[in-house]
């Protein structure tokens, strides 16, 4: 009887082939792998690398987009911005507030050490024991003593300074003429940036007043808030105590500037000179980085050149008597110090100018983008029948 029945194995090999599972198939063996073979057991890795490089391309090319649409509404709000109109130097001088203000508040820790080792040279030996002994004594918040007085005061200058330099640039341009503004633009810029930097440090002074007594005062002078700070000057010393540092601020903030200014135009055009097409052939986001590299290098000359006076500024906010005349307290204070005292903190500030500086004008040329209007710097082709500097 059995024999009328077909085995298993029978069944098996006649259905196989439209059935392929009917029965297990034998898997080929795995090839030996050779010293030339790339290693399968990293890629994982590469993978979340790949995956890792892809998100963060989607996110910039979305936060790309997000910027042409807010860009595109904001100028559709605005209009149209002609170069060197009210609505040109206001949308300057908005980019100069942000510019400083956001800028030289998260510098504030750094700001704060340099103003308190400017005072007392052997307070600190270093920028992270000064913030660890800080954070010990006064709390987190403490290293950020300061930055109120700071954000209103530069954000006042910031403003007056950006807005005032686009002025002046156009108003001296103008009164010189065109081919005498090209033949002597680097003079032309000092002219503007030292006009602009004057008025901005009379709207910095107060702040500056309140910031440095905060910061180098233990505790902080008035809590560190700015306006109850200007009410406890004003009533101890009346107006002329928020303007007793204006001399030295101006000593050391009108250099500065000059140098901030003049120099970023310069280094921008030399980068642009030296880098293939022309300024417009490049990217927002090249010509902006083009903007902080410019800014950066700046500000290594802005930081020493105002040194002296900065540390002057500090002294003198922190340690003039009442009633002591002005000259008669920086010959005080210089015999006290000595000409080394003059700069103390000056790798500390060579950092913070060098940072500021870059970012300031990274964010206020994307501010200038954010609005429609060309970036700051770079070669201007010179005026009809005029001879190119040097020729």
């Amino acid at each position: 009887m059995p024999l009328l029945y077909p085995t298993q194995g029978t069944l098996s090999d006649v259905f196989s082939p439209q059935v392929p599972f009917a029965r297990p198939i034998d898997t080929p063996p795995a090839p030996k792998t050779t010293k030339y073979q790339a290693r399968s057991d990293i890629y994982p890795a590469w993978s979340a690398v790949d995956d890792a490089k892809t998100k963060a391309s989607q996110l910039g090319n979305e936060a790309a987009r997000e910027f042409d649409k807010a860009s595109q509404k904001a100028q559709a709000k605005a209009g149209t911005i002609e170069p060197h109109s009210a609505k040109y130097y206001a949308a300057c001088t908005f980019g100069g507030l942000m510019a400083c203000g956001l800028t030289h508040s998260a510098v504030t820790p750094l700001d704060l050490v340099k103003c308190r080792r400017q005072v007392d040279s052997k307070m600190y030996k270093g920028n992270f024991e000064a913030w660890g002994k800080i954070s010990r004594a006064e709390g987190f918040r403490g290293i950020y003593t300061g930055w109120s007085p700071t954000f209103f005061g530069y954000s006042a200058q910031g403003a007056f300074k950006y807005g005032g330099y686009e002025f002046f640039k156009k108003f001296y341009s103008d009164l010189a003429g065109e081919e005498t503004a090209y033949k002597y633009k680097t003079s032309l810029y000092l002219a503007a940036s030292a006009s602009a930097e004057f008025i901005a440090d009379i709207a910095l002074c107060p702040f500056e007043a309140v910031k440095v007594r905060s910061q180098t005062t233990i505790p902080p002078f008035a809590a560190g808030k700015t306006f109850p700070g200007i009410s406890q000057i004003i009533a101890a010393e009346g107006v002329a105590g928020l303007y007793k540092g204006l001399y030295p601020l101006w000593a050391r903030q009108i250099p500065y500037t000059m140098m901030k200014f003049a120099s970023f135009e310069t280094i921008v055009e030399m980068i642009y000179n030296y880098l293939p097409g022309q300024k417009s052939d490049y990217s927002k986001a090249a010509q902006t980085g083009v903007s902080f590299t410019g800014g950066y290098l700046a500000g290594i000359l802005c930081a020493i050149v105002s040194h002296p006076a900065d540390v002057m500024v500090s002294k003198l906010n922190a340690n003039r008597k009442p009633g002591e005349a002005f000259g008669g307290a920086m010959g005080r204070i210089y015999k006290e110090i000595g000409f080394g005292g003059l700069w103390n903190g000056l790798p500390v500030r060579i950092v913070m100018i060098g940072t500021l500086t870059g970012l300031q004008w990274m964010i206020y040329d994307y501010f200038k983008i954010f609005m429609g209007l060309p970036t700051t710097g770079g070669a201007a082709p010179p005026p009809k029948g005029a001879t190119p500097p040097g020729h």
